[in-house]
């Protein structure tokens, strides 16, 4: 079946100096930009955060410290990346904006006397140490008036180091933060500038003037369905918390399962089919309730859209176009932000090739594991892993109330068994 990752409890202490603000290492512009209609939208006004492991790497044992690296190339990308460096303010209706003020990114040291090997599979999404190796400052996790983005670089015993992250989640999307990382990781290489230079552009996300909704947005849609099975059993604070390890085994079981006549299915869509299905199943959902499954698009490519925060999305893909994501912005503006549909619904981020774990930070070593660090209650990210057996697969993570979890699992273990074929015995008689 798709294993879930289960870890033991982990003891360890963490020592940590007083967080800082680091700012951009030189004068930076002192101006009010604007986030688009789709960015400011009240379902990414939240904080979302990332972990990344790395090992120690021999070459530059006693050489590079990991937090002098970072700390010093932050600084520096900031030059260019400086709304990161600045607080979000509302305008009128609402309207976020970026008040470049230069007051910098929350930036924390620490030691912890542990290893790579003591954490094992709490190399994970869902790390139960989480807490431990991204401290949550007080006061630092408003979306108005506070850093707009928290880092930790915990060193371990072993000469490894855990980079994490927390952040606004209305200032960048996945491939937008990994932008973000990889100046940082230019920078300390020695690059002189960012080889990728930021652009802002966020107009090209505001709504029309006049605006006008000219797609069906099921997304957005306004749901009355108050007594949702779903909504009144999910409680983040009383859920169970796991990871999911989806190898060859199991994508070939479910793929077994696809009829021929449905077309070819890309690994994320027989994923999610499945632990949409699991889910759903597992809630016990009345027959006549609807649920829904949405997903993040990115329309990065197409044309007039080469700058973009994804929306939510639960149309087939050739609705989406340029079309499609401006009347989200409309809609956004006529509507007053609403929040995506909650009652039933189901939101999953495709972040296997955003490529977190590419990063070093100069220091030569890939990340053992590079990815979104928790799942919401119905928010959840599917992303590439190694197992310790060495198998290559993704991982989702996902968060039910523990009754809830326990038929999760039944079910997932159902559909993902492989079935031995039928063997066809031959006689000579």
């Amino acid at each position: 079946m798709a294993s879930s990752v289960s870890t033991a409890a982990l003891v360890f202490s963490v020592r940590r100096c007083d967080p800082e603000l680091v700012r951009p290492a030189k004068p930076t512009p002192r101006e009010v930009k604007q986030l688009s209609d789709i960015d400011d939208q009240e379902g990414l006004r939240f904080h979302v955060p990332v972990i990344m492991f790395y090992p120690s790497n021999p070459l530059m044992k006693g050489k590079e410290d990991p937090v002098k690296v970072i700390r010093e190339a932050l600084g520096k990308a900031l030059v260019y990346y400086y709304p990161f460096a600045g607080r979000l303010i509302e305008g009128e209706n609402r309207k976020l904006m970026v008040d470049c003020t230069g007051e910098g990114v929350l930036f924390i040291e620490a030691d912890a006397d542990t290893t790579l090997d003591n954490l094992g599979d709490a190399i994970q999404p869902m790390c139960p140490c989480f807490e431990e190796l991204l401290y949550d400052v007080p006061g630092s996790g408003e979306i108005l008036g506070s850093p707009l983005i928290l880092i930790q670089v915990t060193r371990l015993r072993c000469g490894g180091f855990v980079f994490a992250l927390r952040l606004n989640h209305t200032m960048a999307d996945g491939p937008g933060l990994l932008q973000f990382l990889n100046a940082i990781n230019d920078m300390a290489k020695g690059l002189s500038a960012p080889s990728i230079q930021p652009i802002w552009q966020r107009e090209l996300f505001n709504a029309r003037n006049p605006p006008r909704i000219t797609h069906i947005h099921y997304e957005y849609e306004e749901v009355n369905n108050t007594n949702s099975t779903i909504l009144m059993d999910m409680d983040d604070n009383n859920s169970v918390h796991r990871s999911f390890f989806f190898g060859p085994k199991e994508i070939r079981a479910l793929r077994n399962q696809l009829p021929s006549s449905l077309g070819p299915c890309s690994t994320f869509e027989v994923l999610m089919a499945c632990v949409w299905k699991c889910r759903t199943i597992a809630f016990a959902v009345a027959p006549d309730e609807i649920v829904r499954f949405s997903c993040l698009i990115n329309v990065r490519g197409k044309r007039g859209l080469e700058c973009f925060v994804p929306i939510h999305w639960n149309m087939a893909k050739a609705e989406m176009s340029k079309e499609y994501v401006k009347s989200v912005a409309d809609l956004m503006v006529i509507k007053g932000r609403p929040l995506f549909v909650q009652p039933g619904n189901f939101i999953v981020s495709d972040l296997t090739r955003v490529g977190f774990g590419d990063v070093d930070f100069g220091l030569g070593k890939k990340a053992i594991y590079g990815g979104g660090a928790r799942a919401l209650s119905i928010i959840s990210s599917c992303m590439r892993f190694k197992n310790k057996k060495g198998e290559e697969g993704n991982v989702i993570p996902i968060c039910l109330p523990p009754l809830v979890m326990e038929r999760f699992e039944q079910e997932l273990k159902r559909m993902t068994k492989e079935v031995e074929p039928n063997r066809l015995i031959t006689s000579m008689l």
